[in-house]
């Protein structure tokens, strides 16, 4: 039986994951479509509540950021997200690009990962290591995209054995009829999707 959200949320055992809010990809930079999407829905701000409540009670926050070295060296393009993904500007590593957007920006006692490689955090990192010696059980999805981020995050916690949590204004794809179809035949299934106002209840 699943668990009830203030159950699933205790603040011992839950952190909050922020998938890819980054200046070039979210920051009206990068891909397009998907930038005015977050811009359309507030998803920045829905987030920046997130962790607003987060902080409040101690449950810790990853950024889970992707990067590109300038030669691409070590990176491959055998899908076509991968091959888009070098075009333009490159996520330099440390550059204001690659960097988490202004108005999310992280503070001292947060985790920020950055990978090389993949397009999904769980996959070869060292983050389900850092959650589990912190001993958390449940992971707060949010950020970008449900199209694939999101939902790739999703699975691969579930298979590492974490409850994910989805605040439903926390997360974005595009197109906006695609993302809701995501939701309820596939996300649904995995995890808990609920609203930002609850998940702030919930650590208040």
């Amino acid at each position: 039986m699943p668990l009830d959200l203030t159950q699933l949320l205790d603040p011992a055992h839950a952190a909050v994951l922020v998938m890819e809010c980054q200046e070039g990809i979210v920051g009206g930079a990068g891909f397009g479509a998907l930038g005015e999407a977050v811009q359309r829905h507030g998803t920045i701000g829905h987030i920046a509540r997130v962790l607003a409540a987060a902080r409040a009670v101690k449950v810790p926050i990853f950024y889970l950021t992707v990067a590109r070295r300038a030669d691409s060296g070590g990176g491959v393009s055998n899908c076509l997200l991968l091959a888009l993904g070098r075009k333009g500007e490159p996520l330099l590593p440390g550059s204001a690009r690659q960097g988490v957007v202004s108005a999310l920006a992280p503070s001292p006692d947060d985790y920020v990962l950055t990978r090389l490689h993949g397009i999904t955090p769980f996959h070869a990192g060292e983050l389900d290591q850092l959650l589990r010696n912190l001993g958390v059980r449940t992971v707060v999805a949010t950020g970008v995209s449900v199209n694939v981020g999101i939902t790739g995050l999703t699975i691969e916690a579930v298979n590492c054995g974490y409850q994910v949590v989805i605040p439903r204004q926390a997360v974005t794809g595009t197109p906006d009829e695609y993302v809701e179809a995501v939701l309820t035949h596939t996300l649904r299934l995995l995890a808990t999707i609920t609203s930002v106002d609850d998940v702030v209840a919930a650590w208040q």
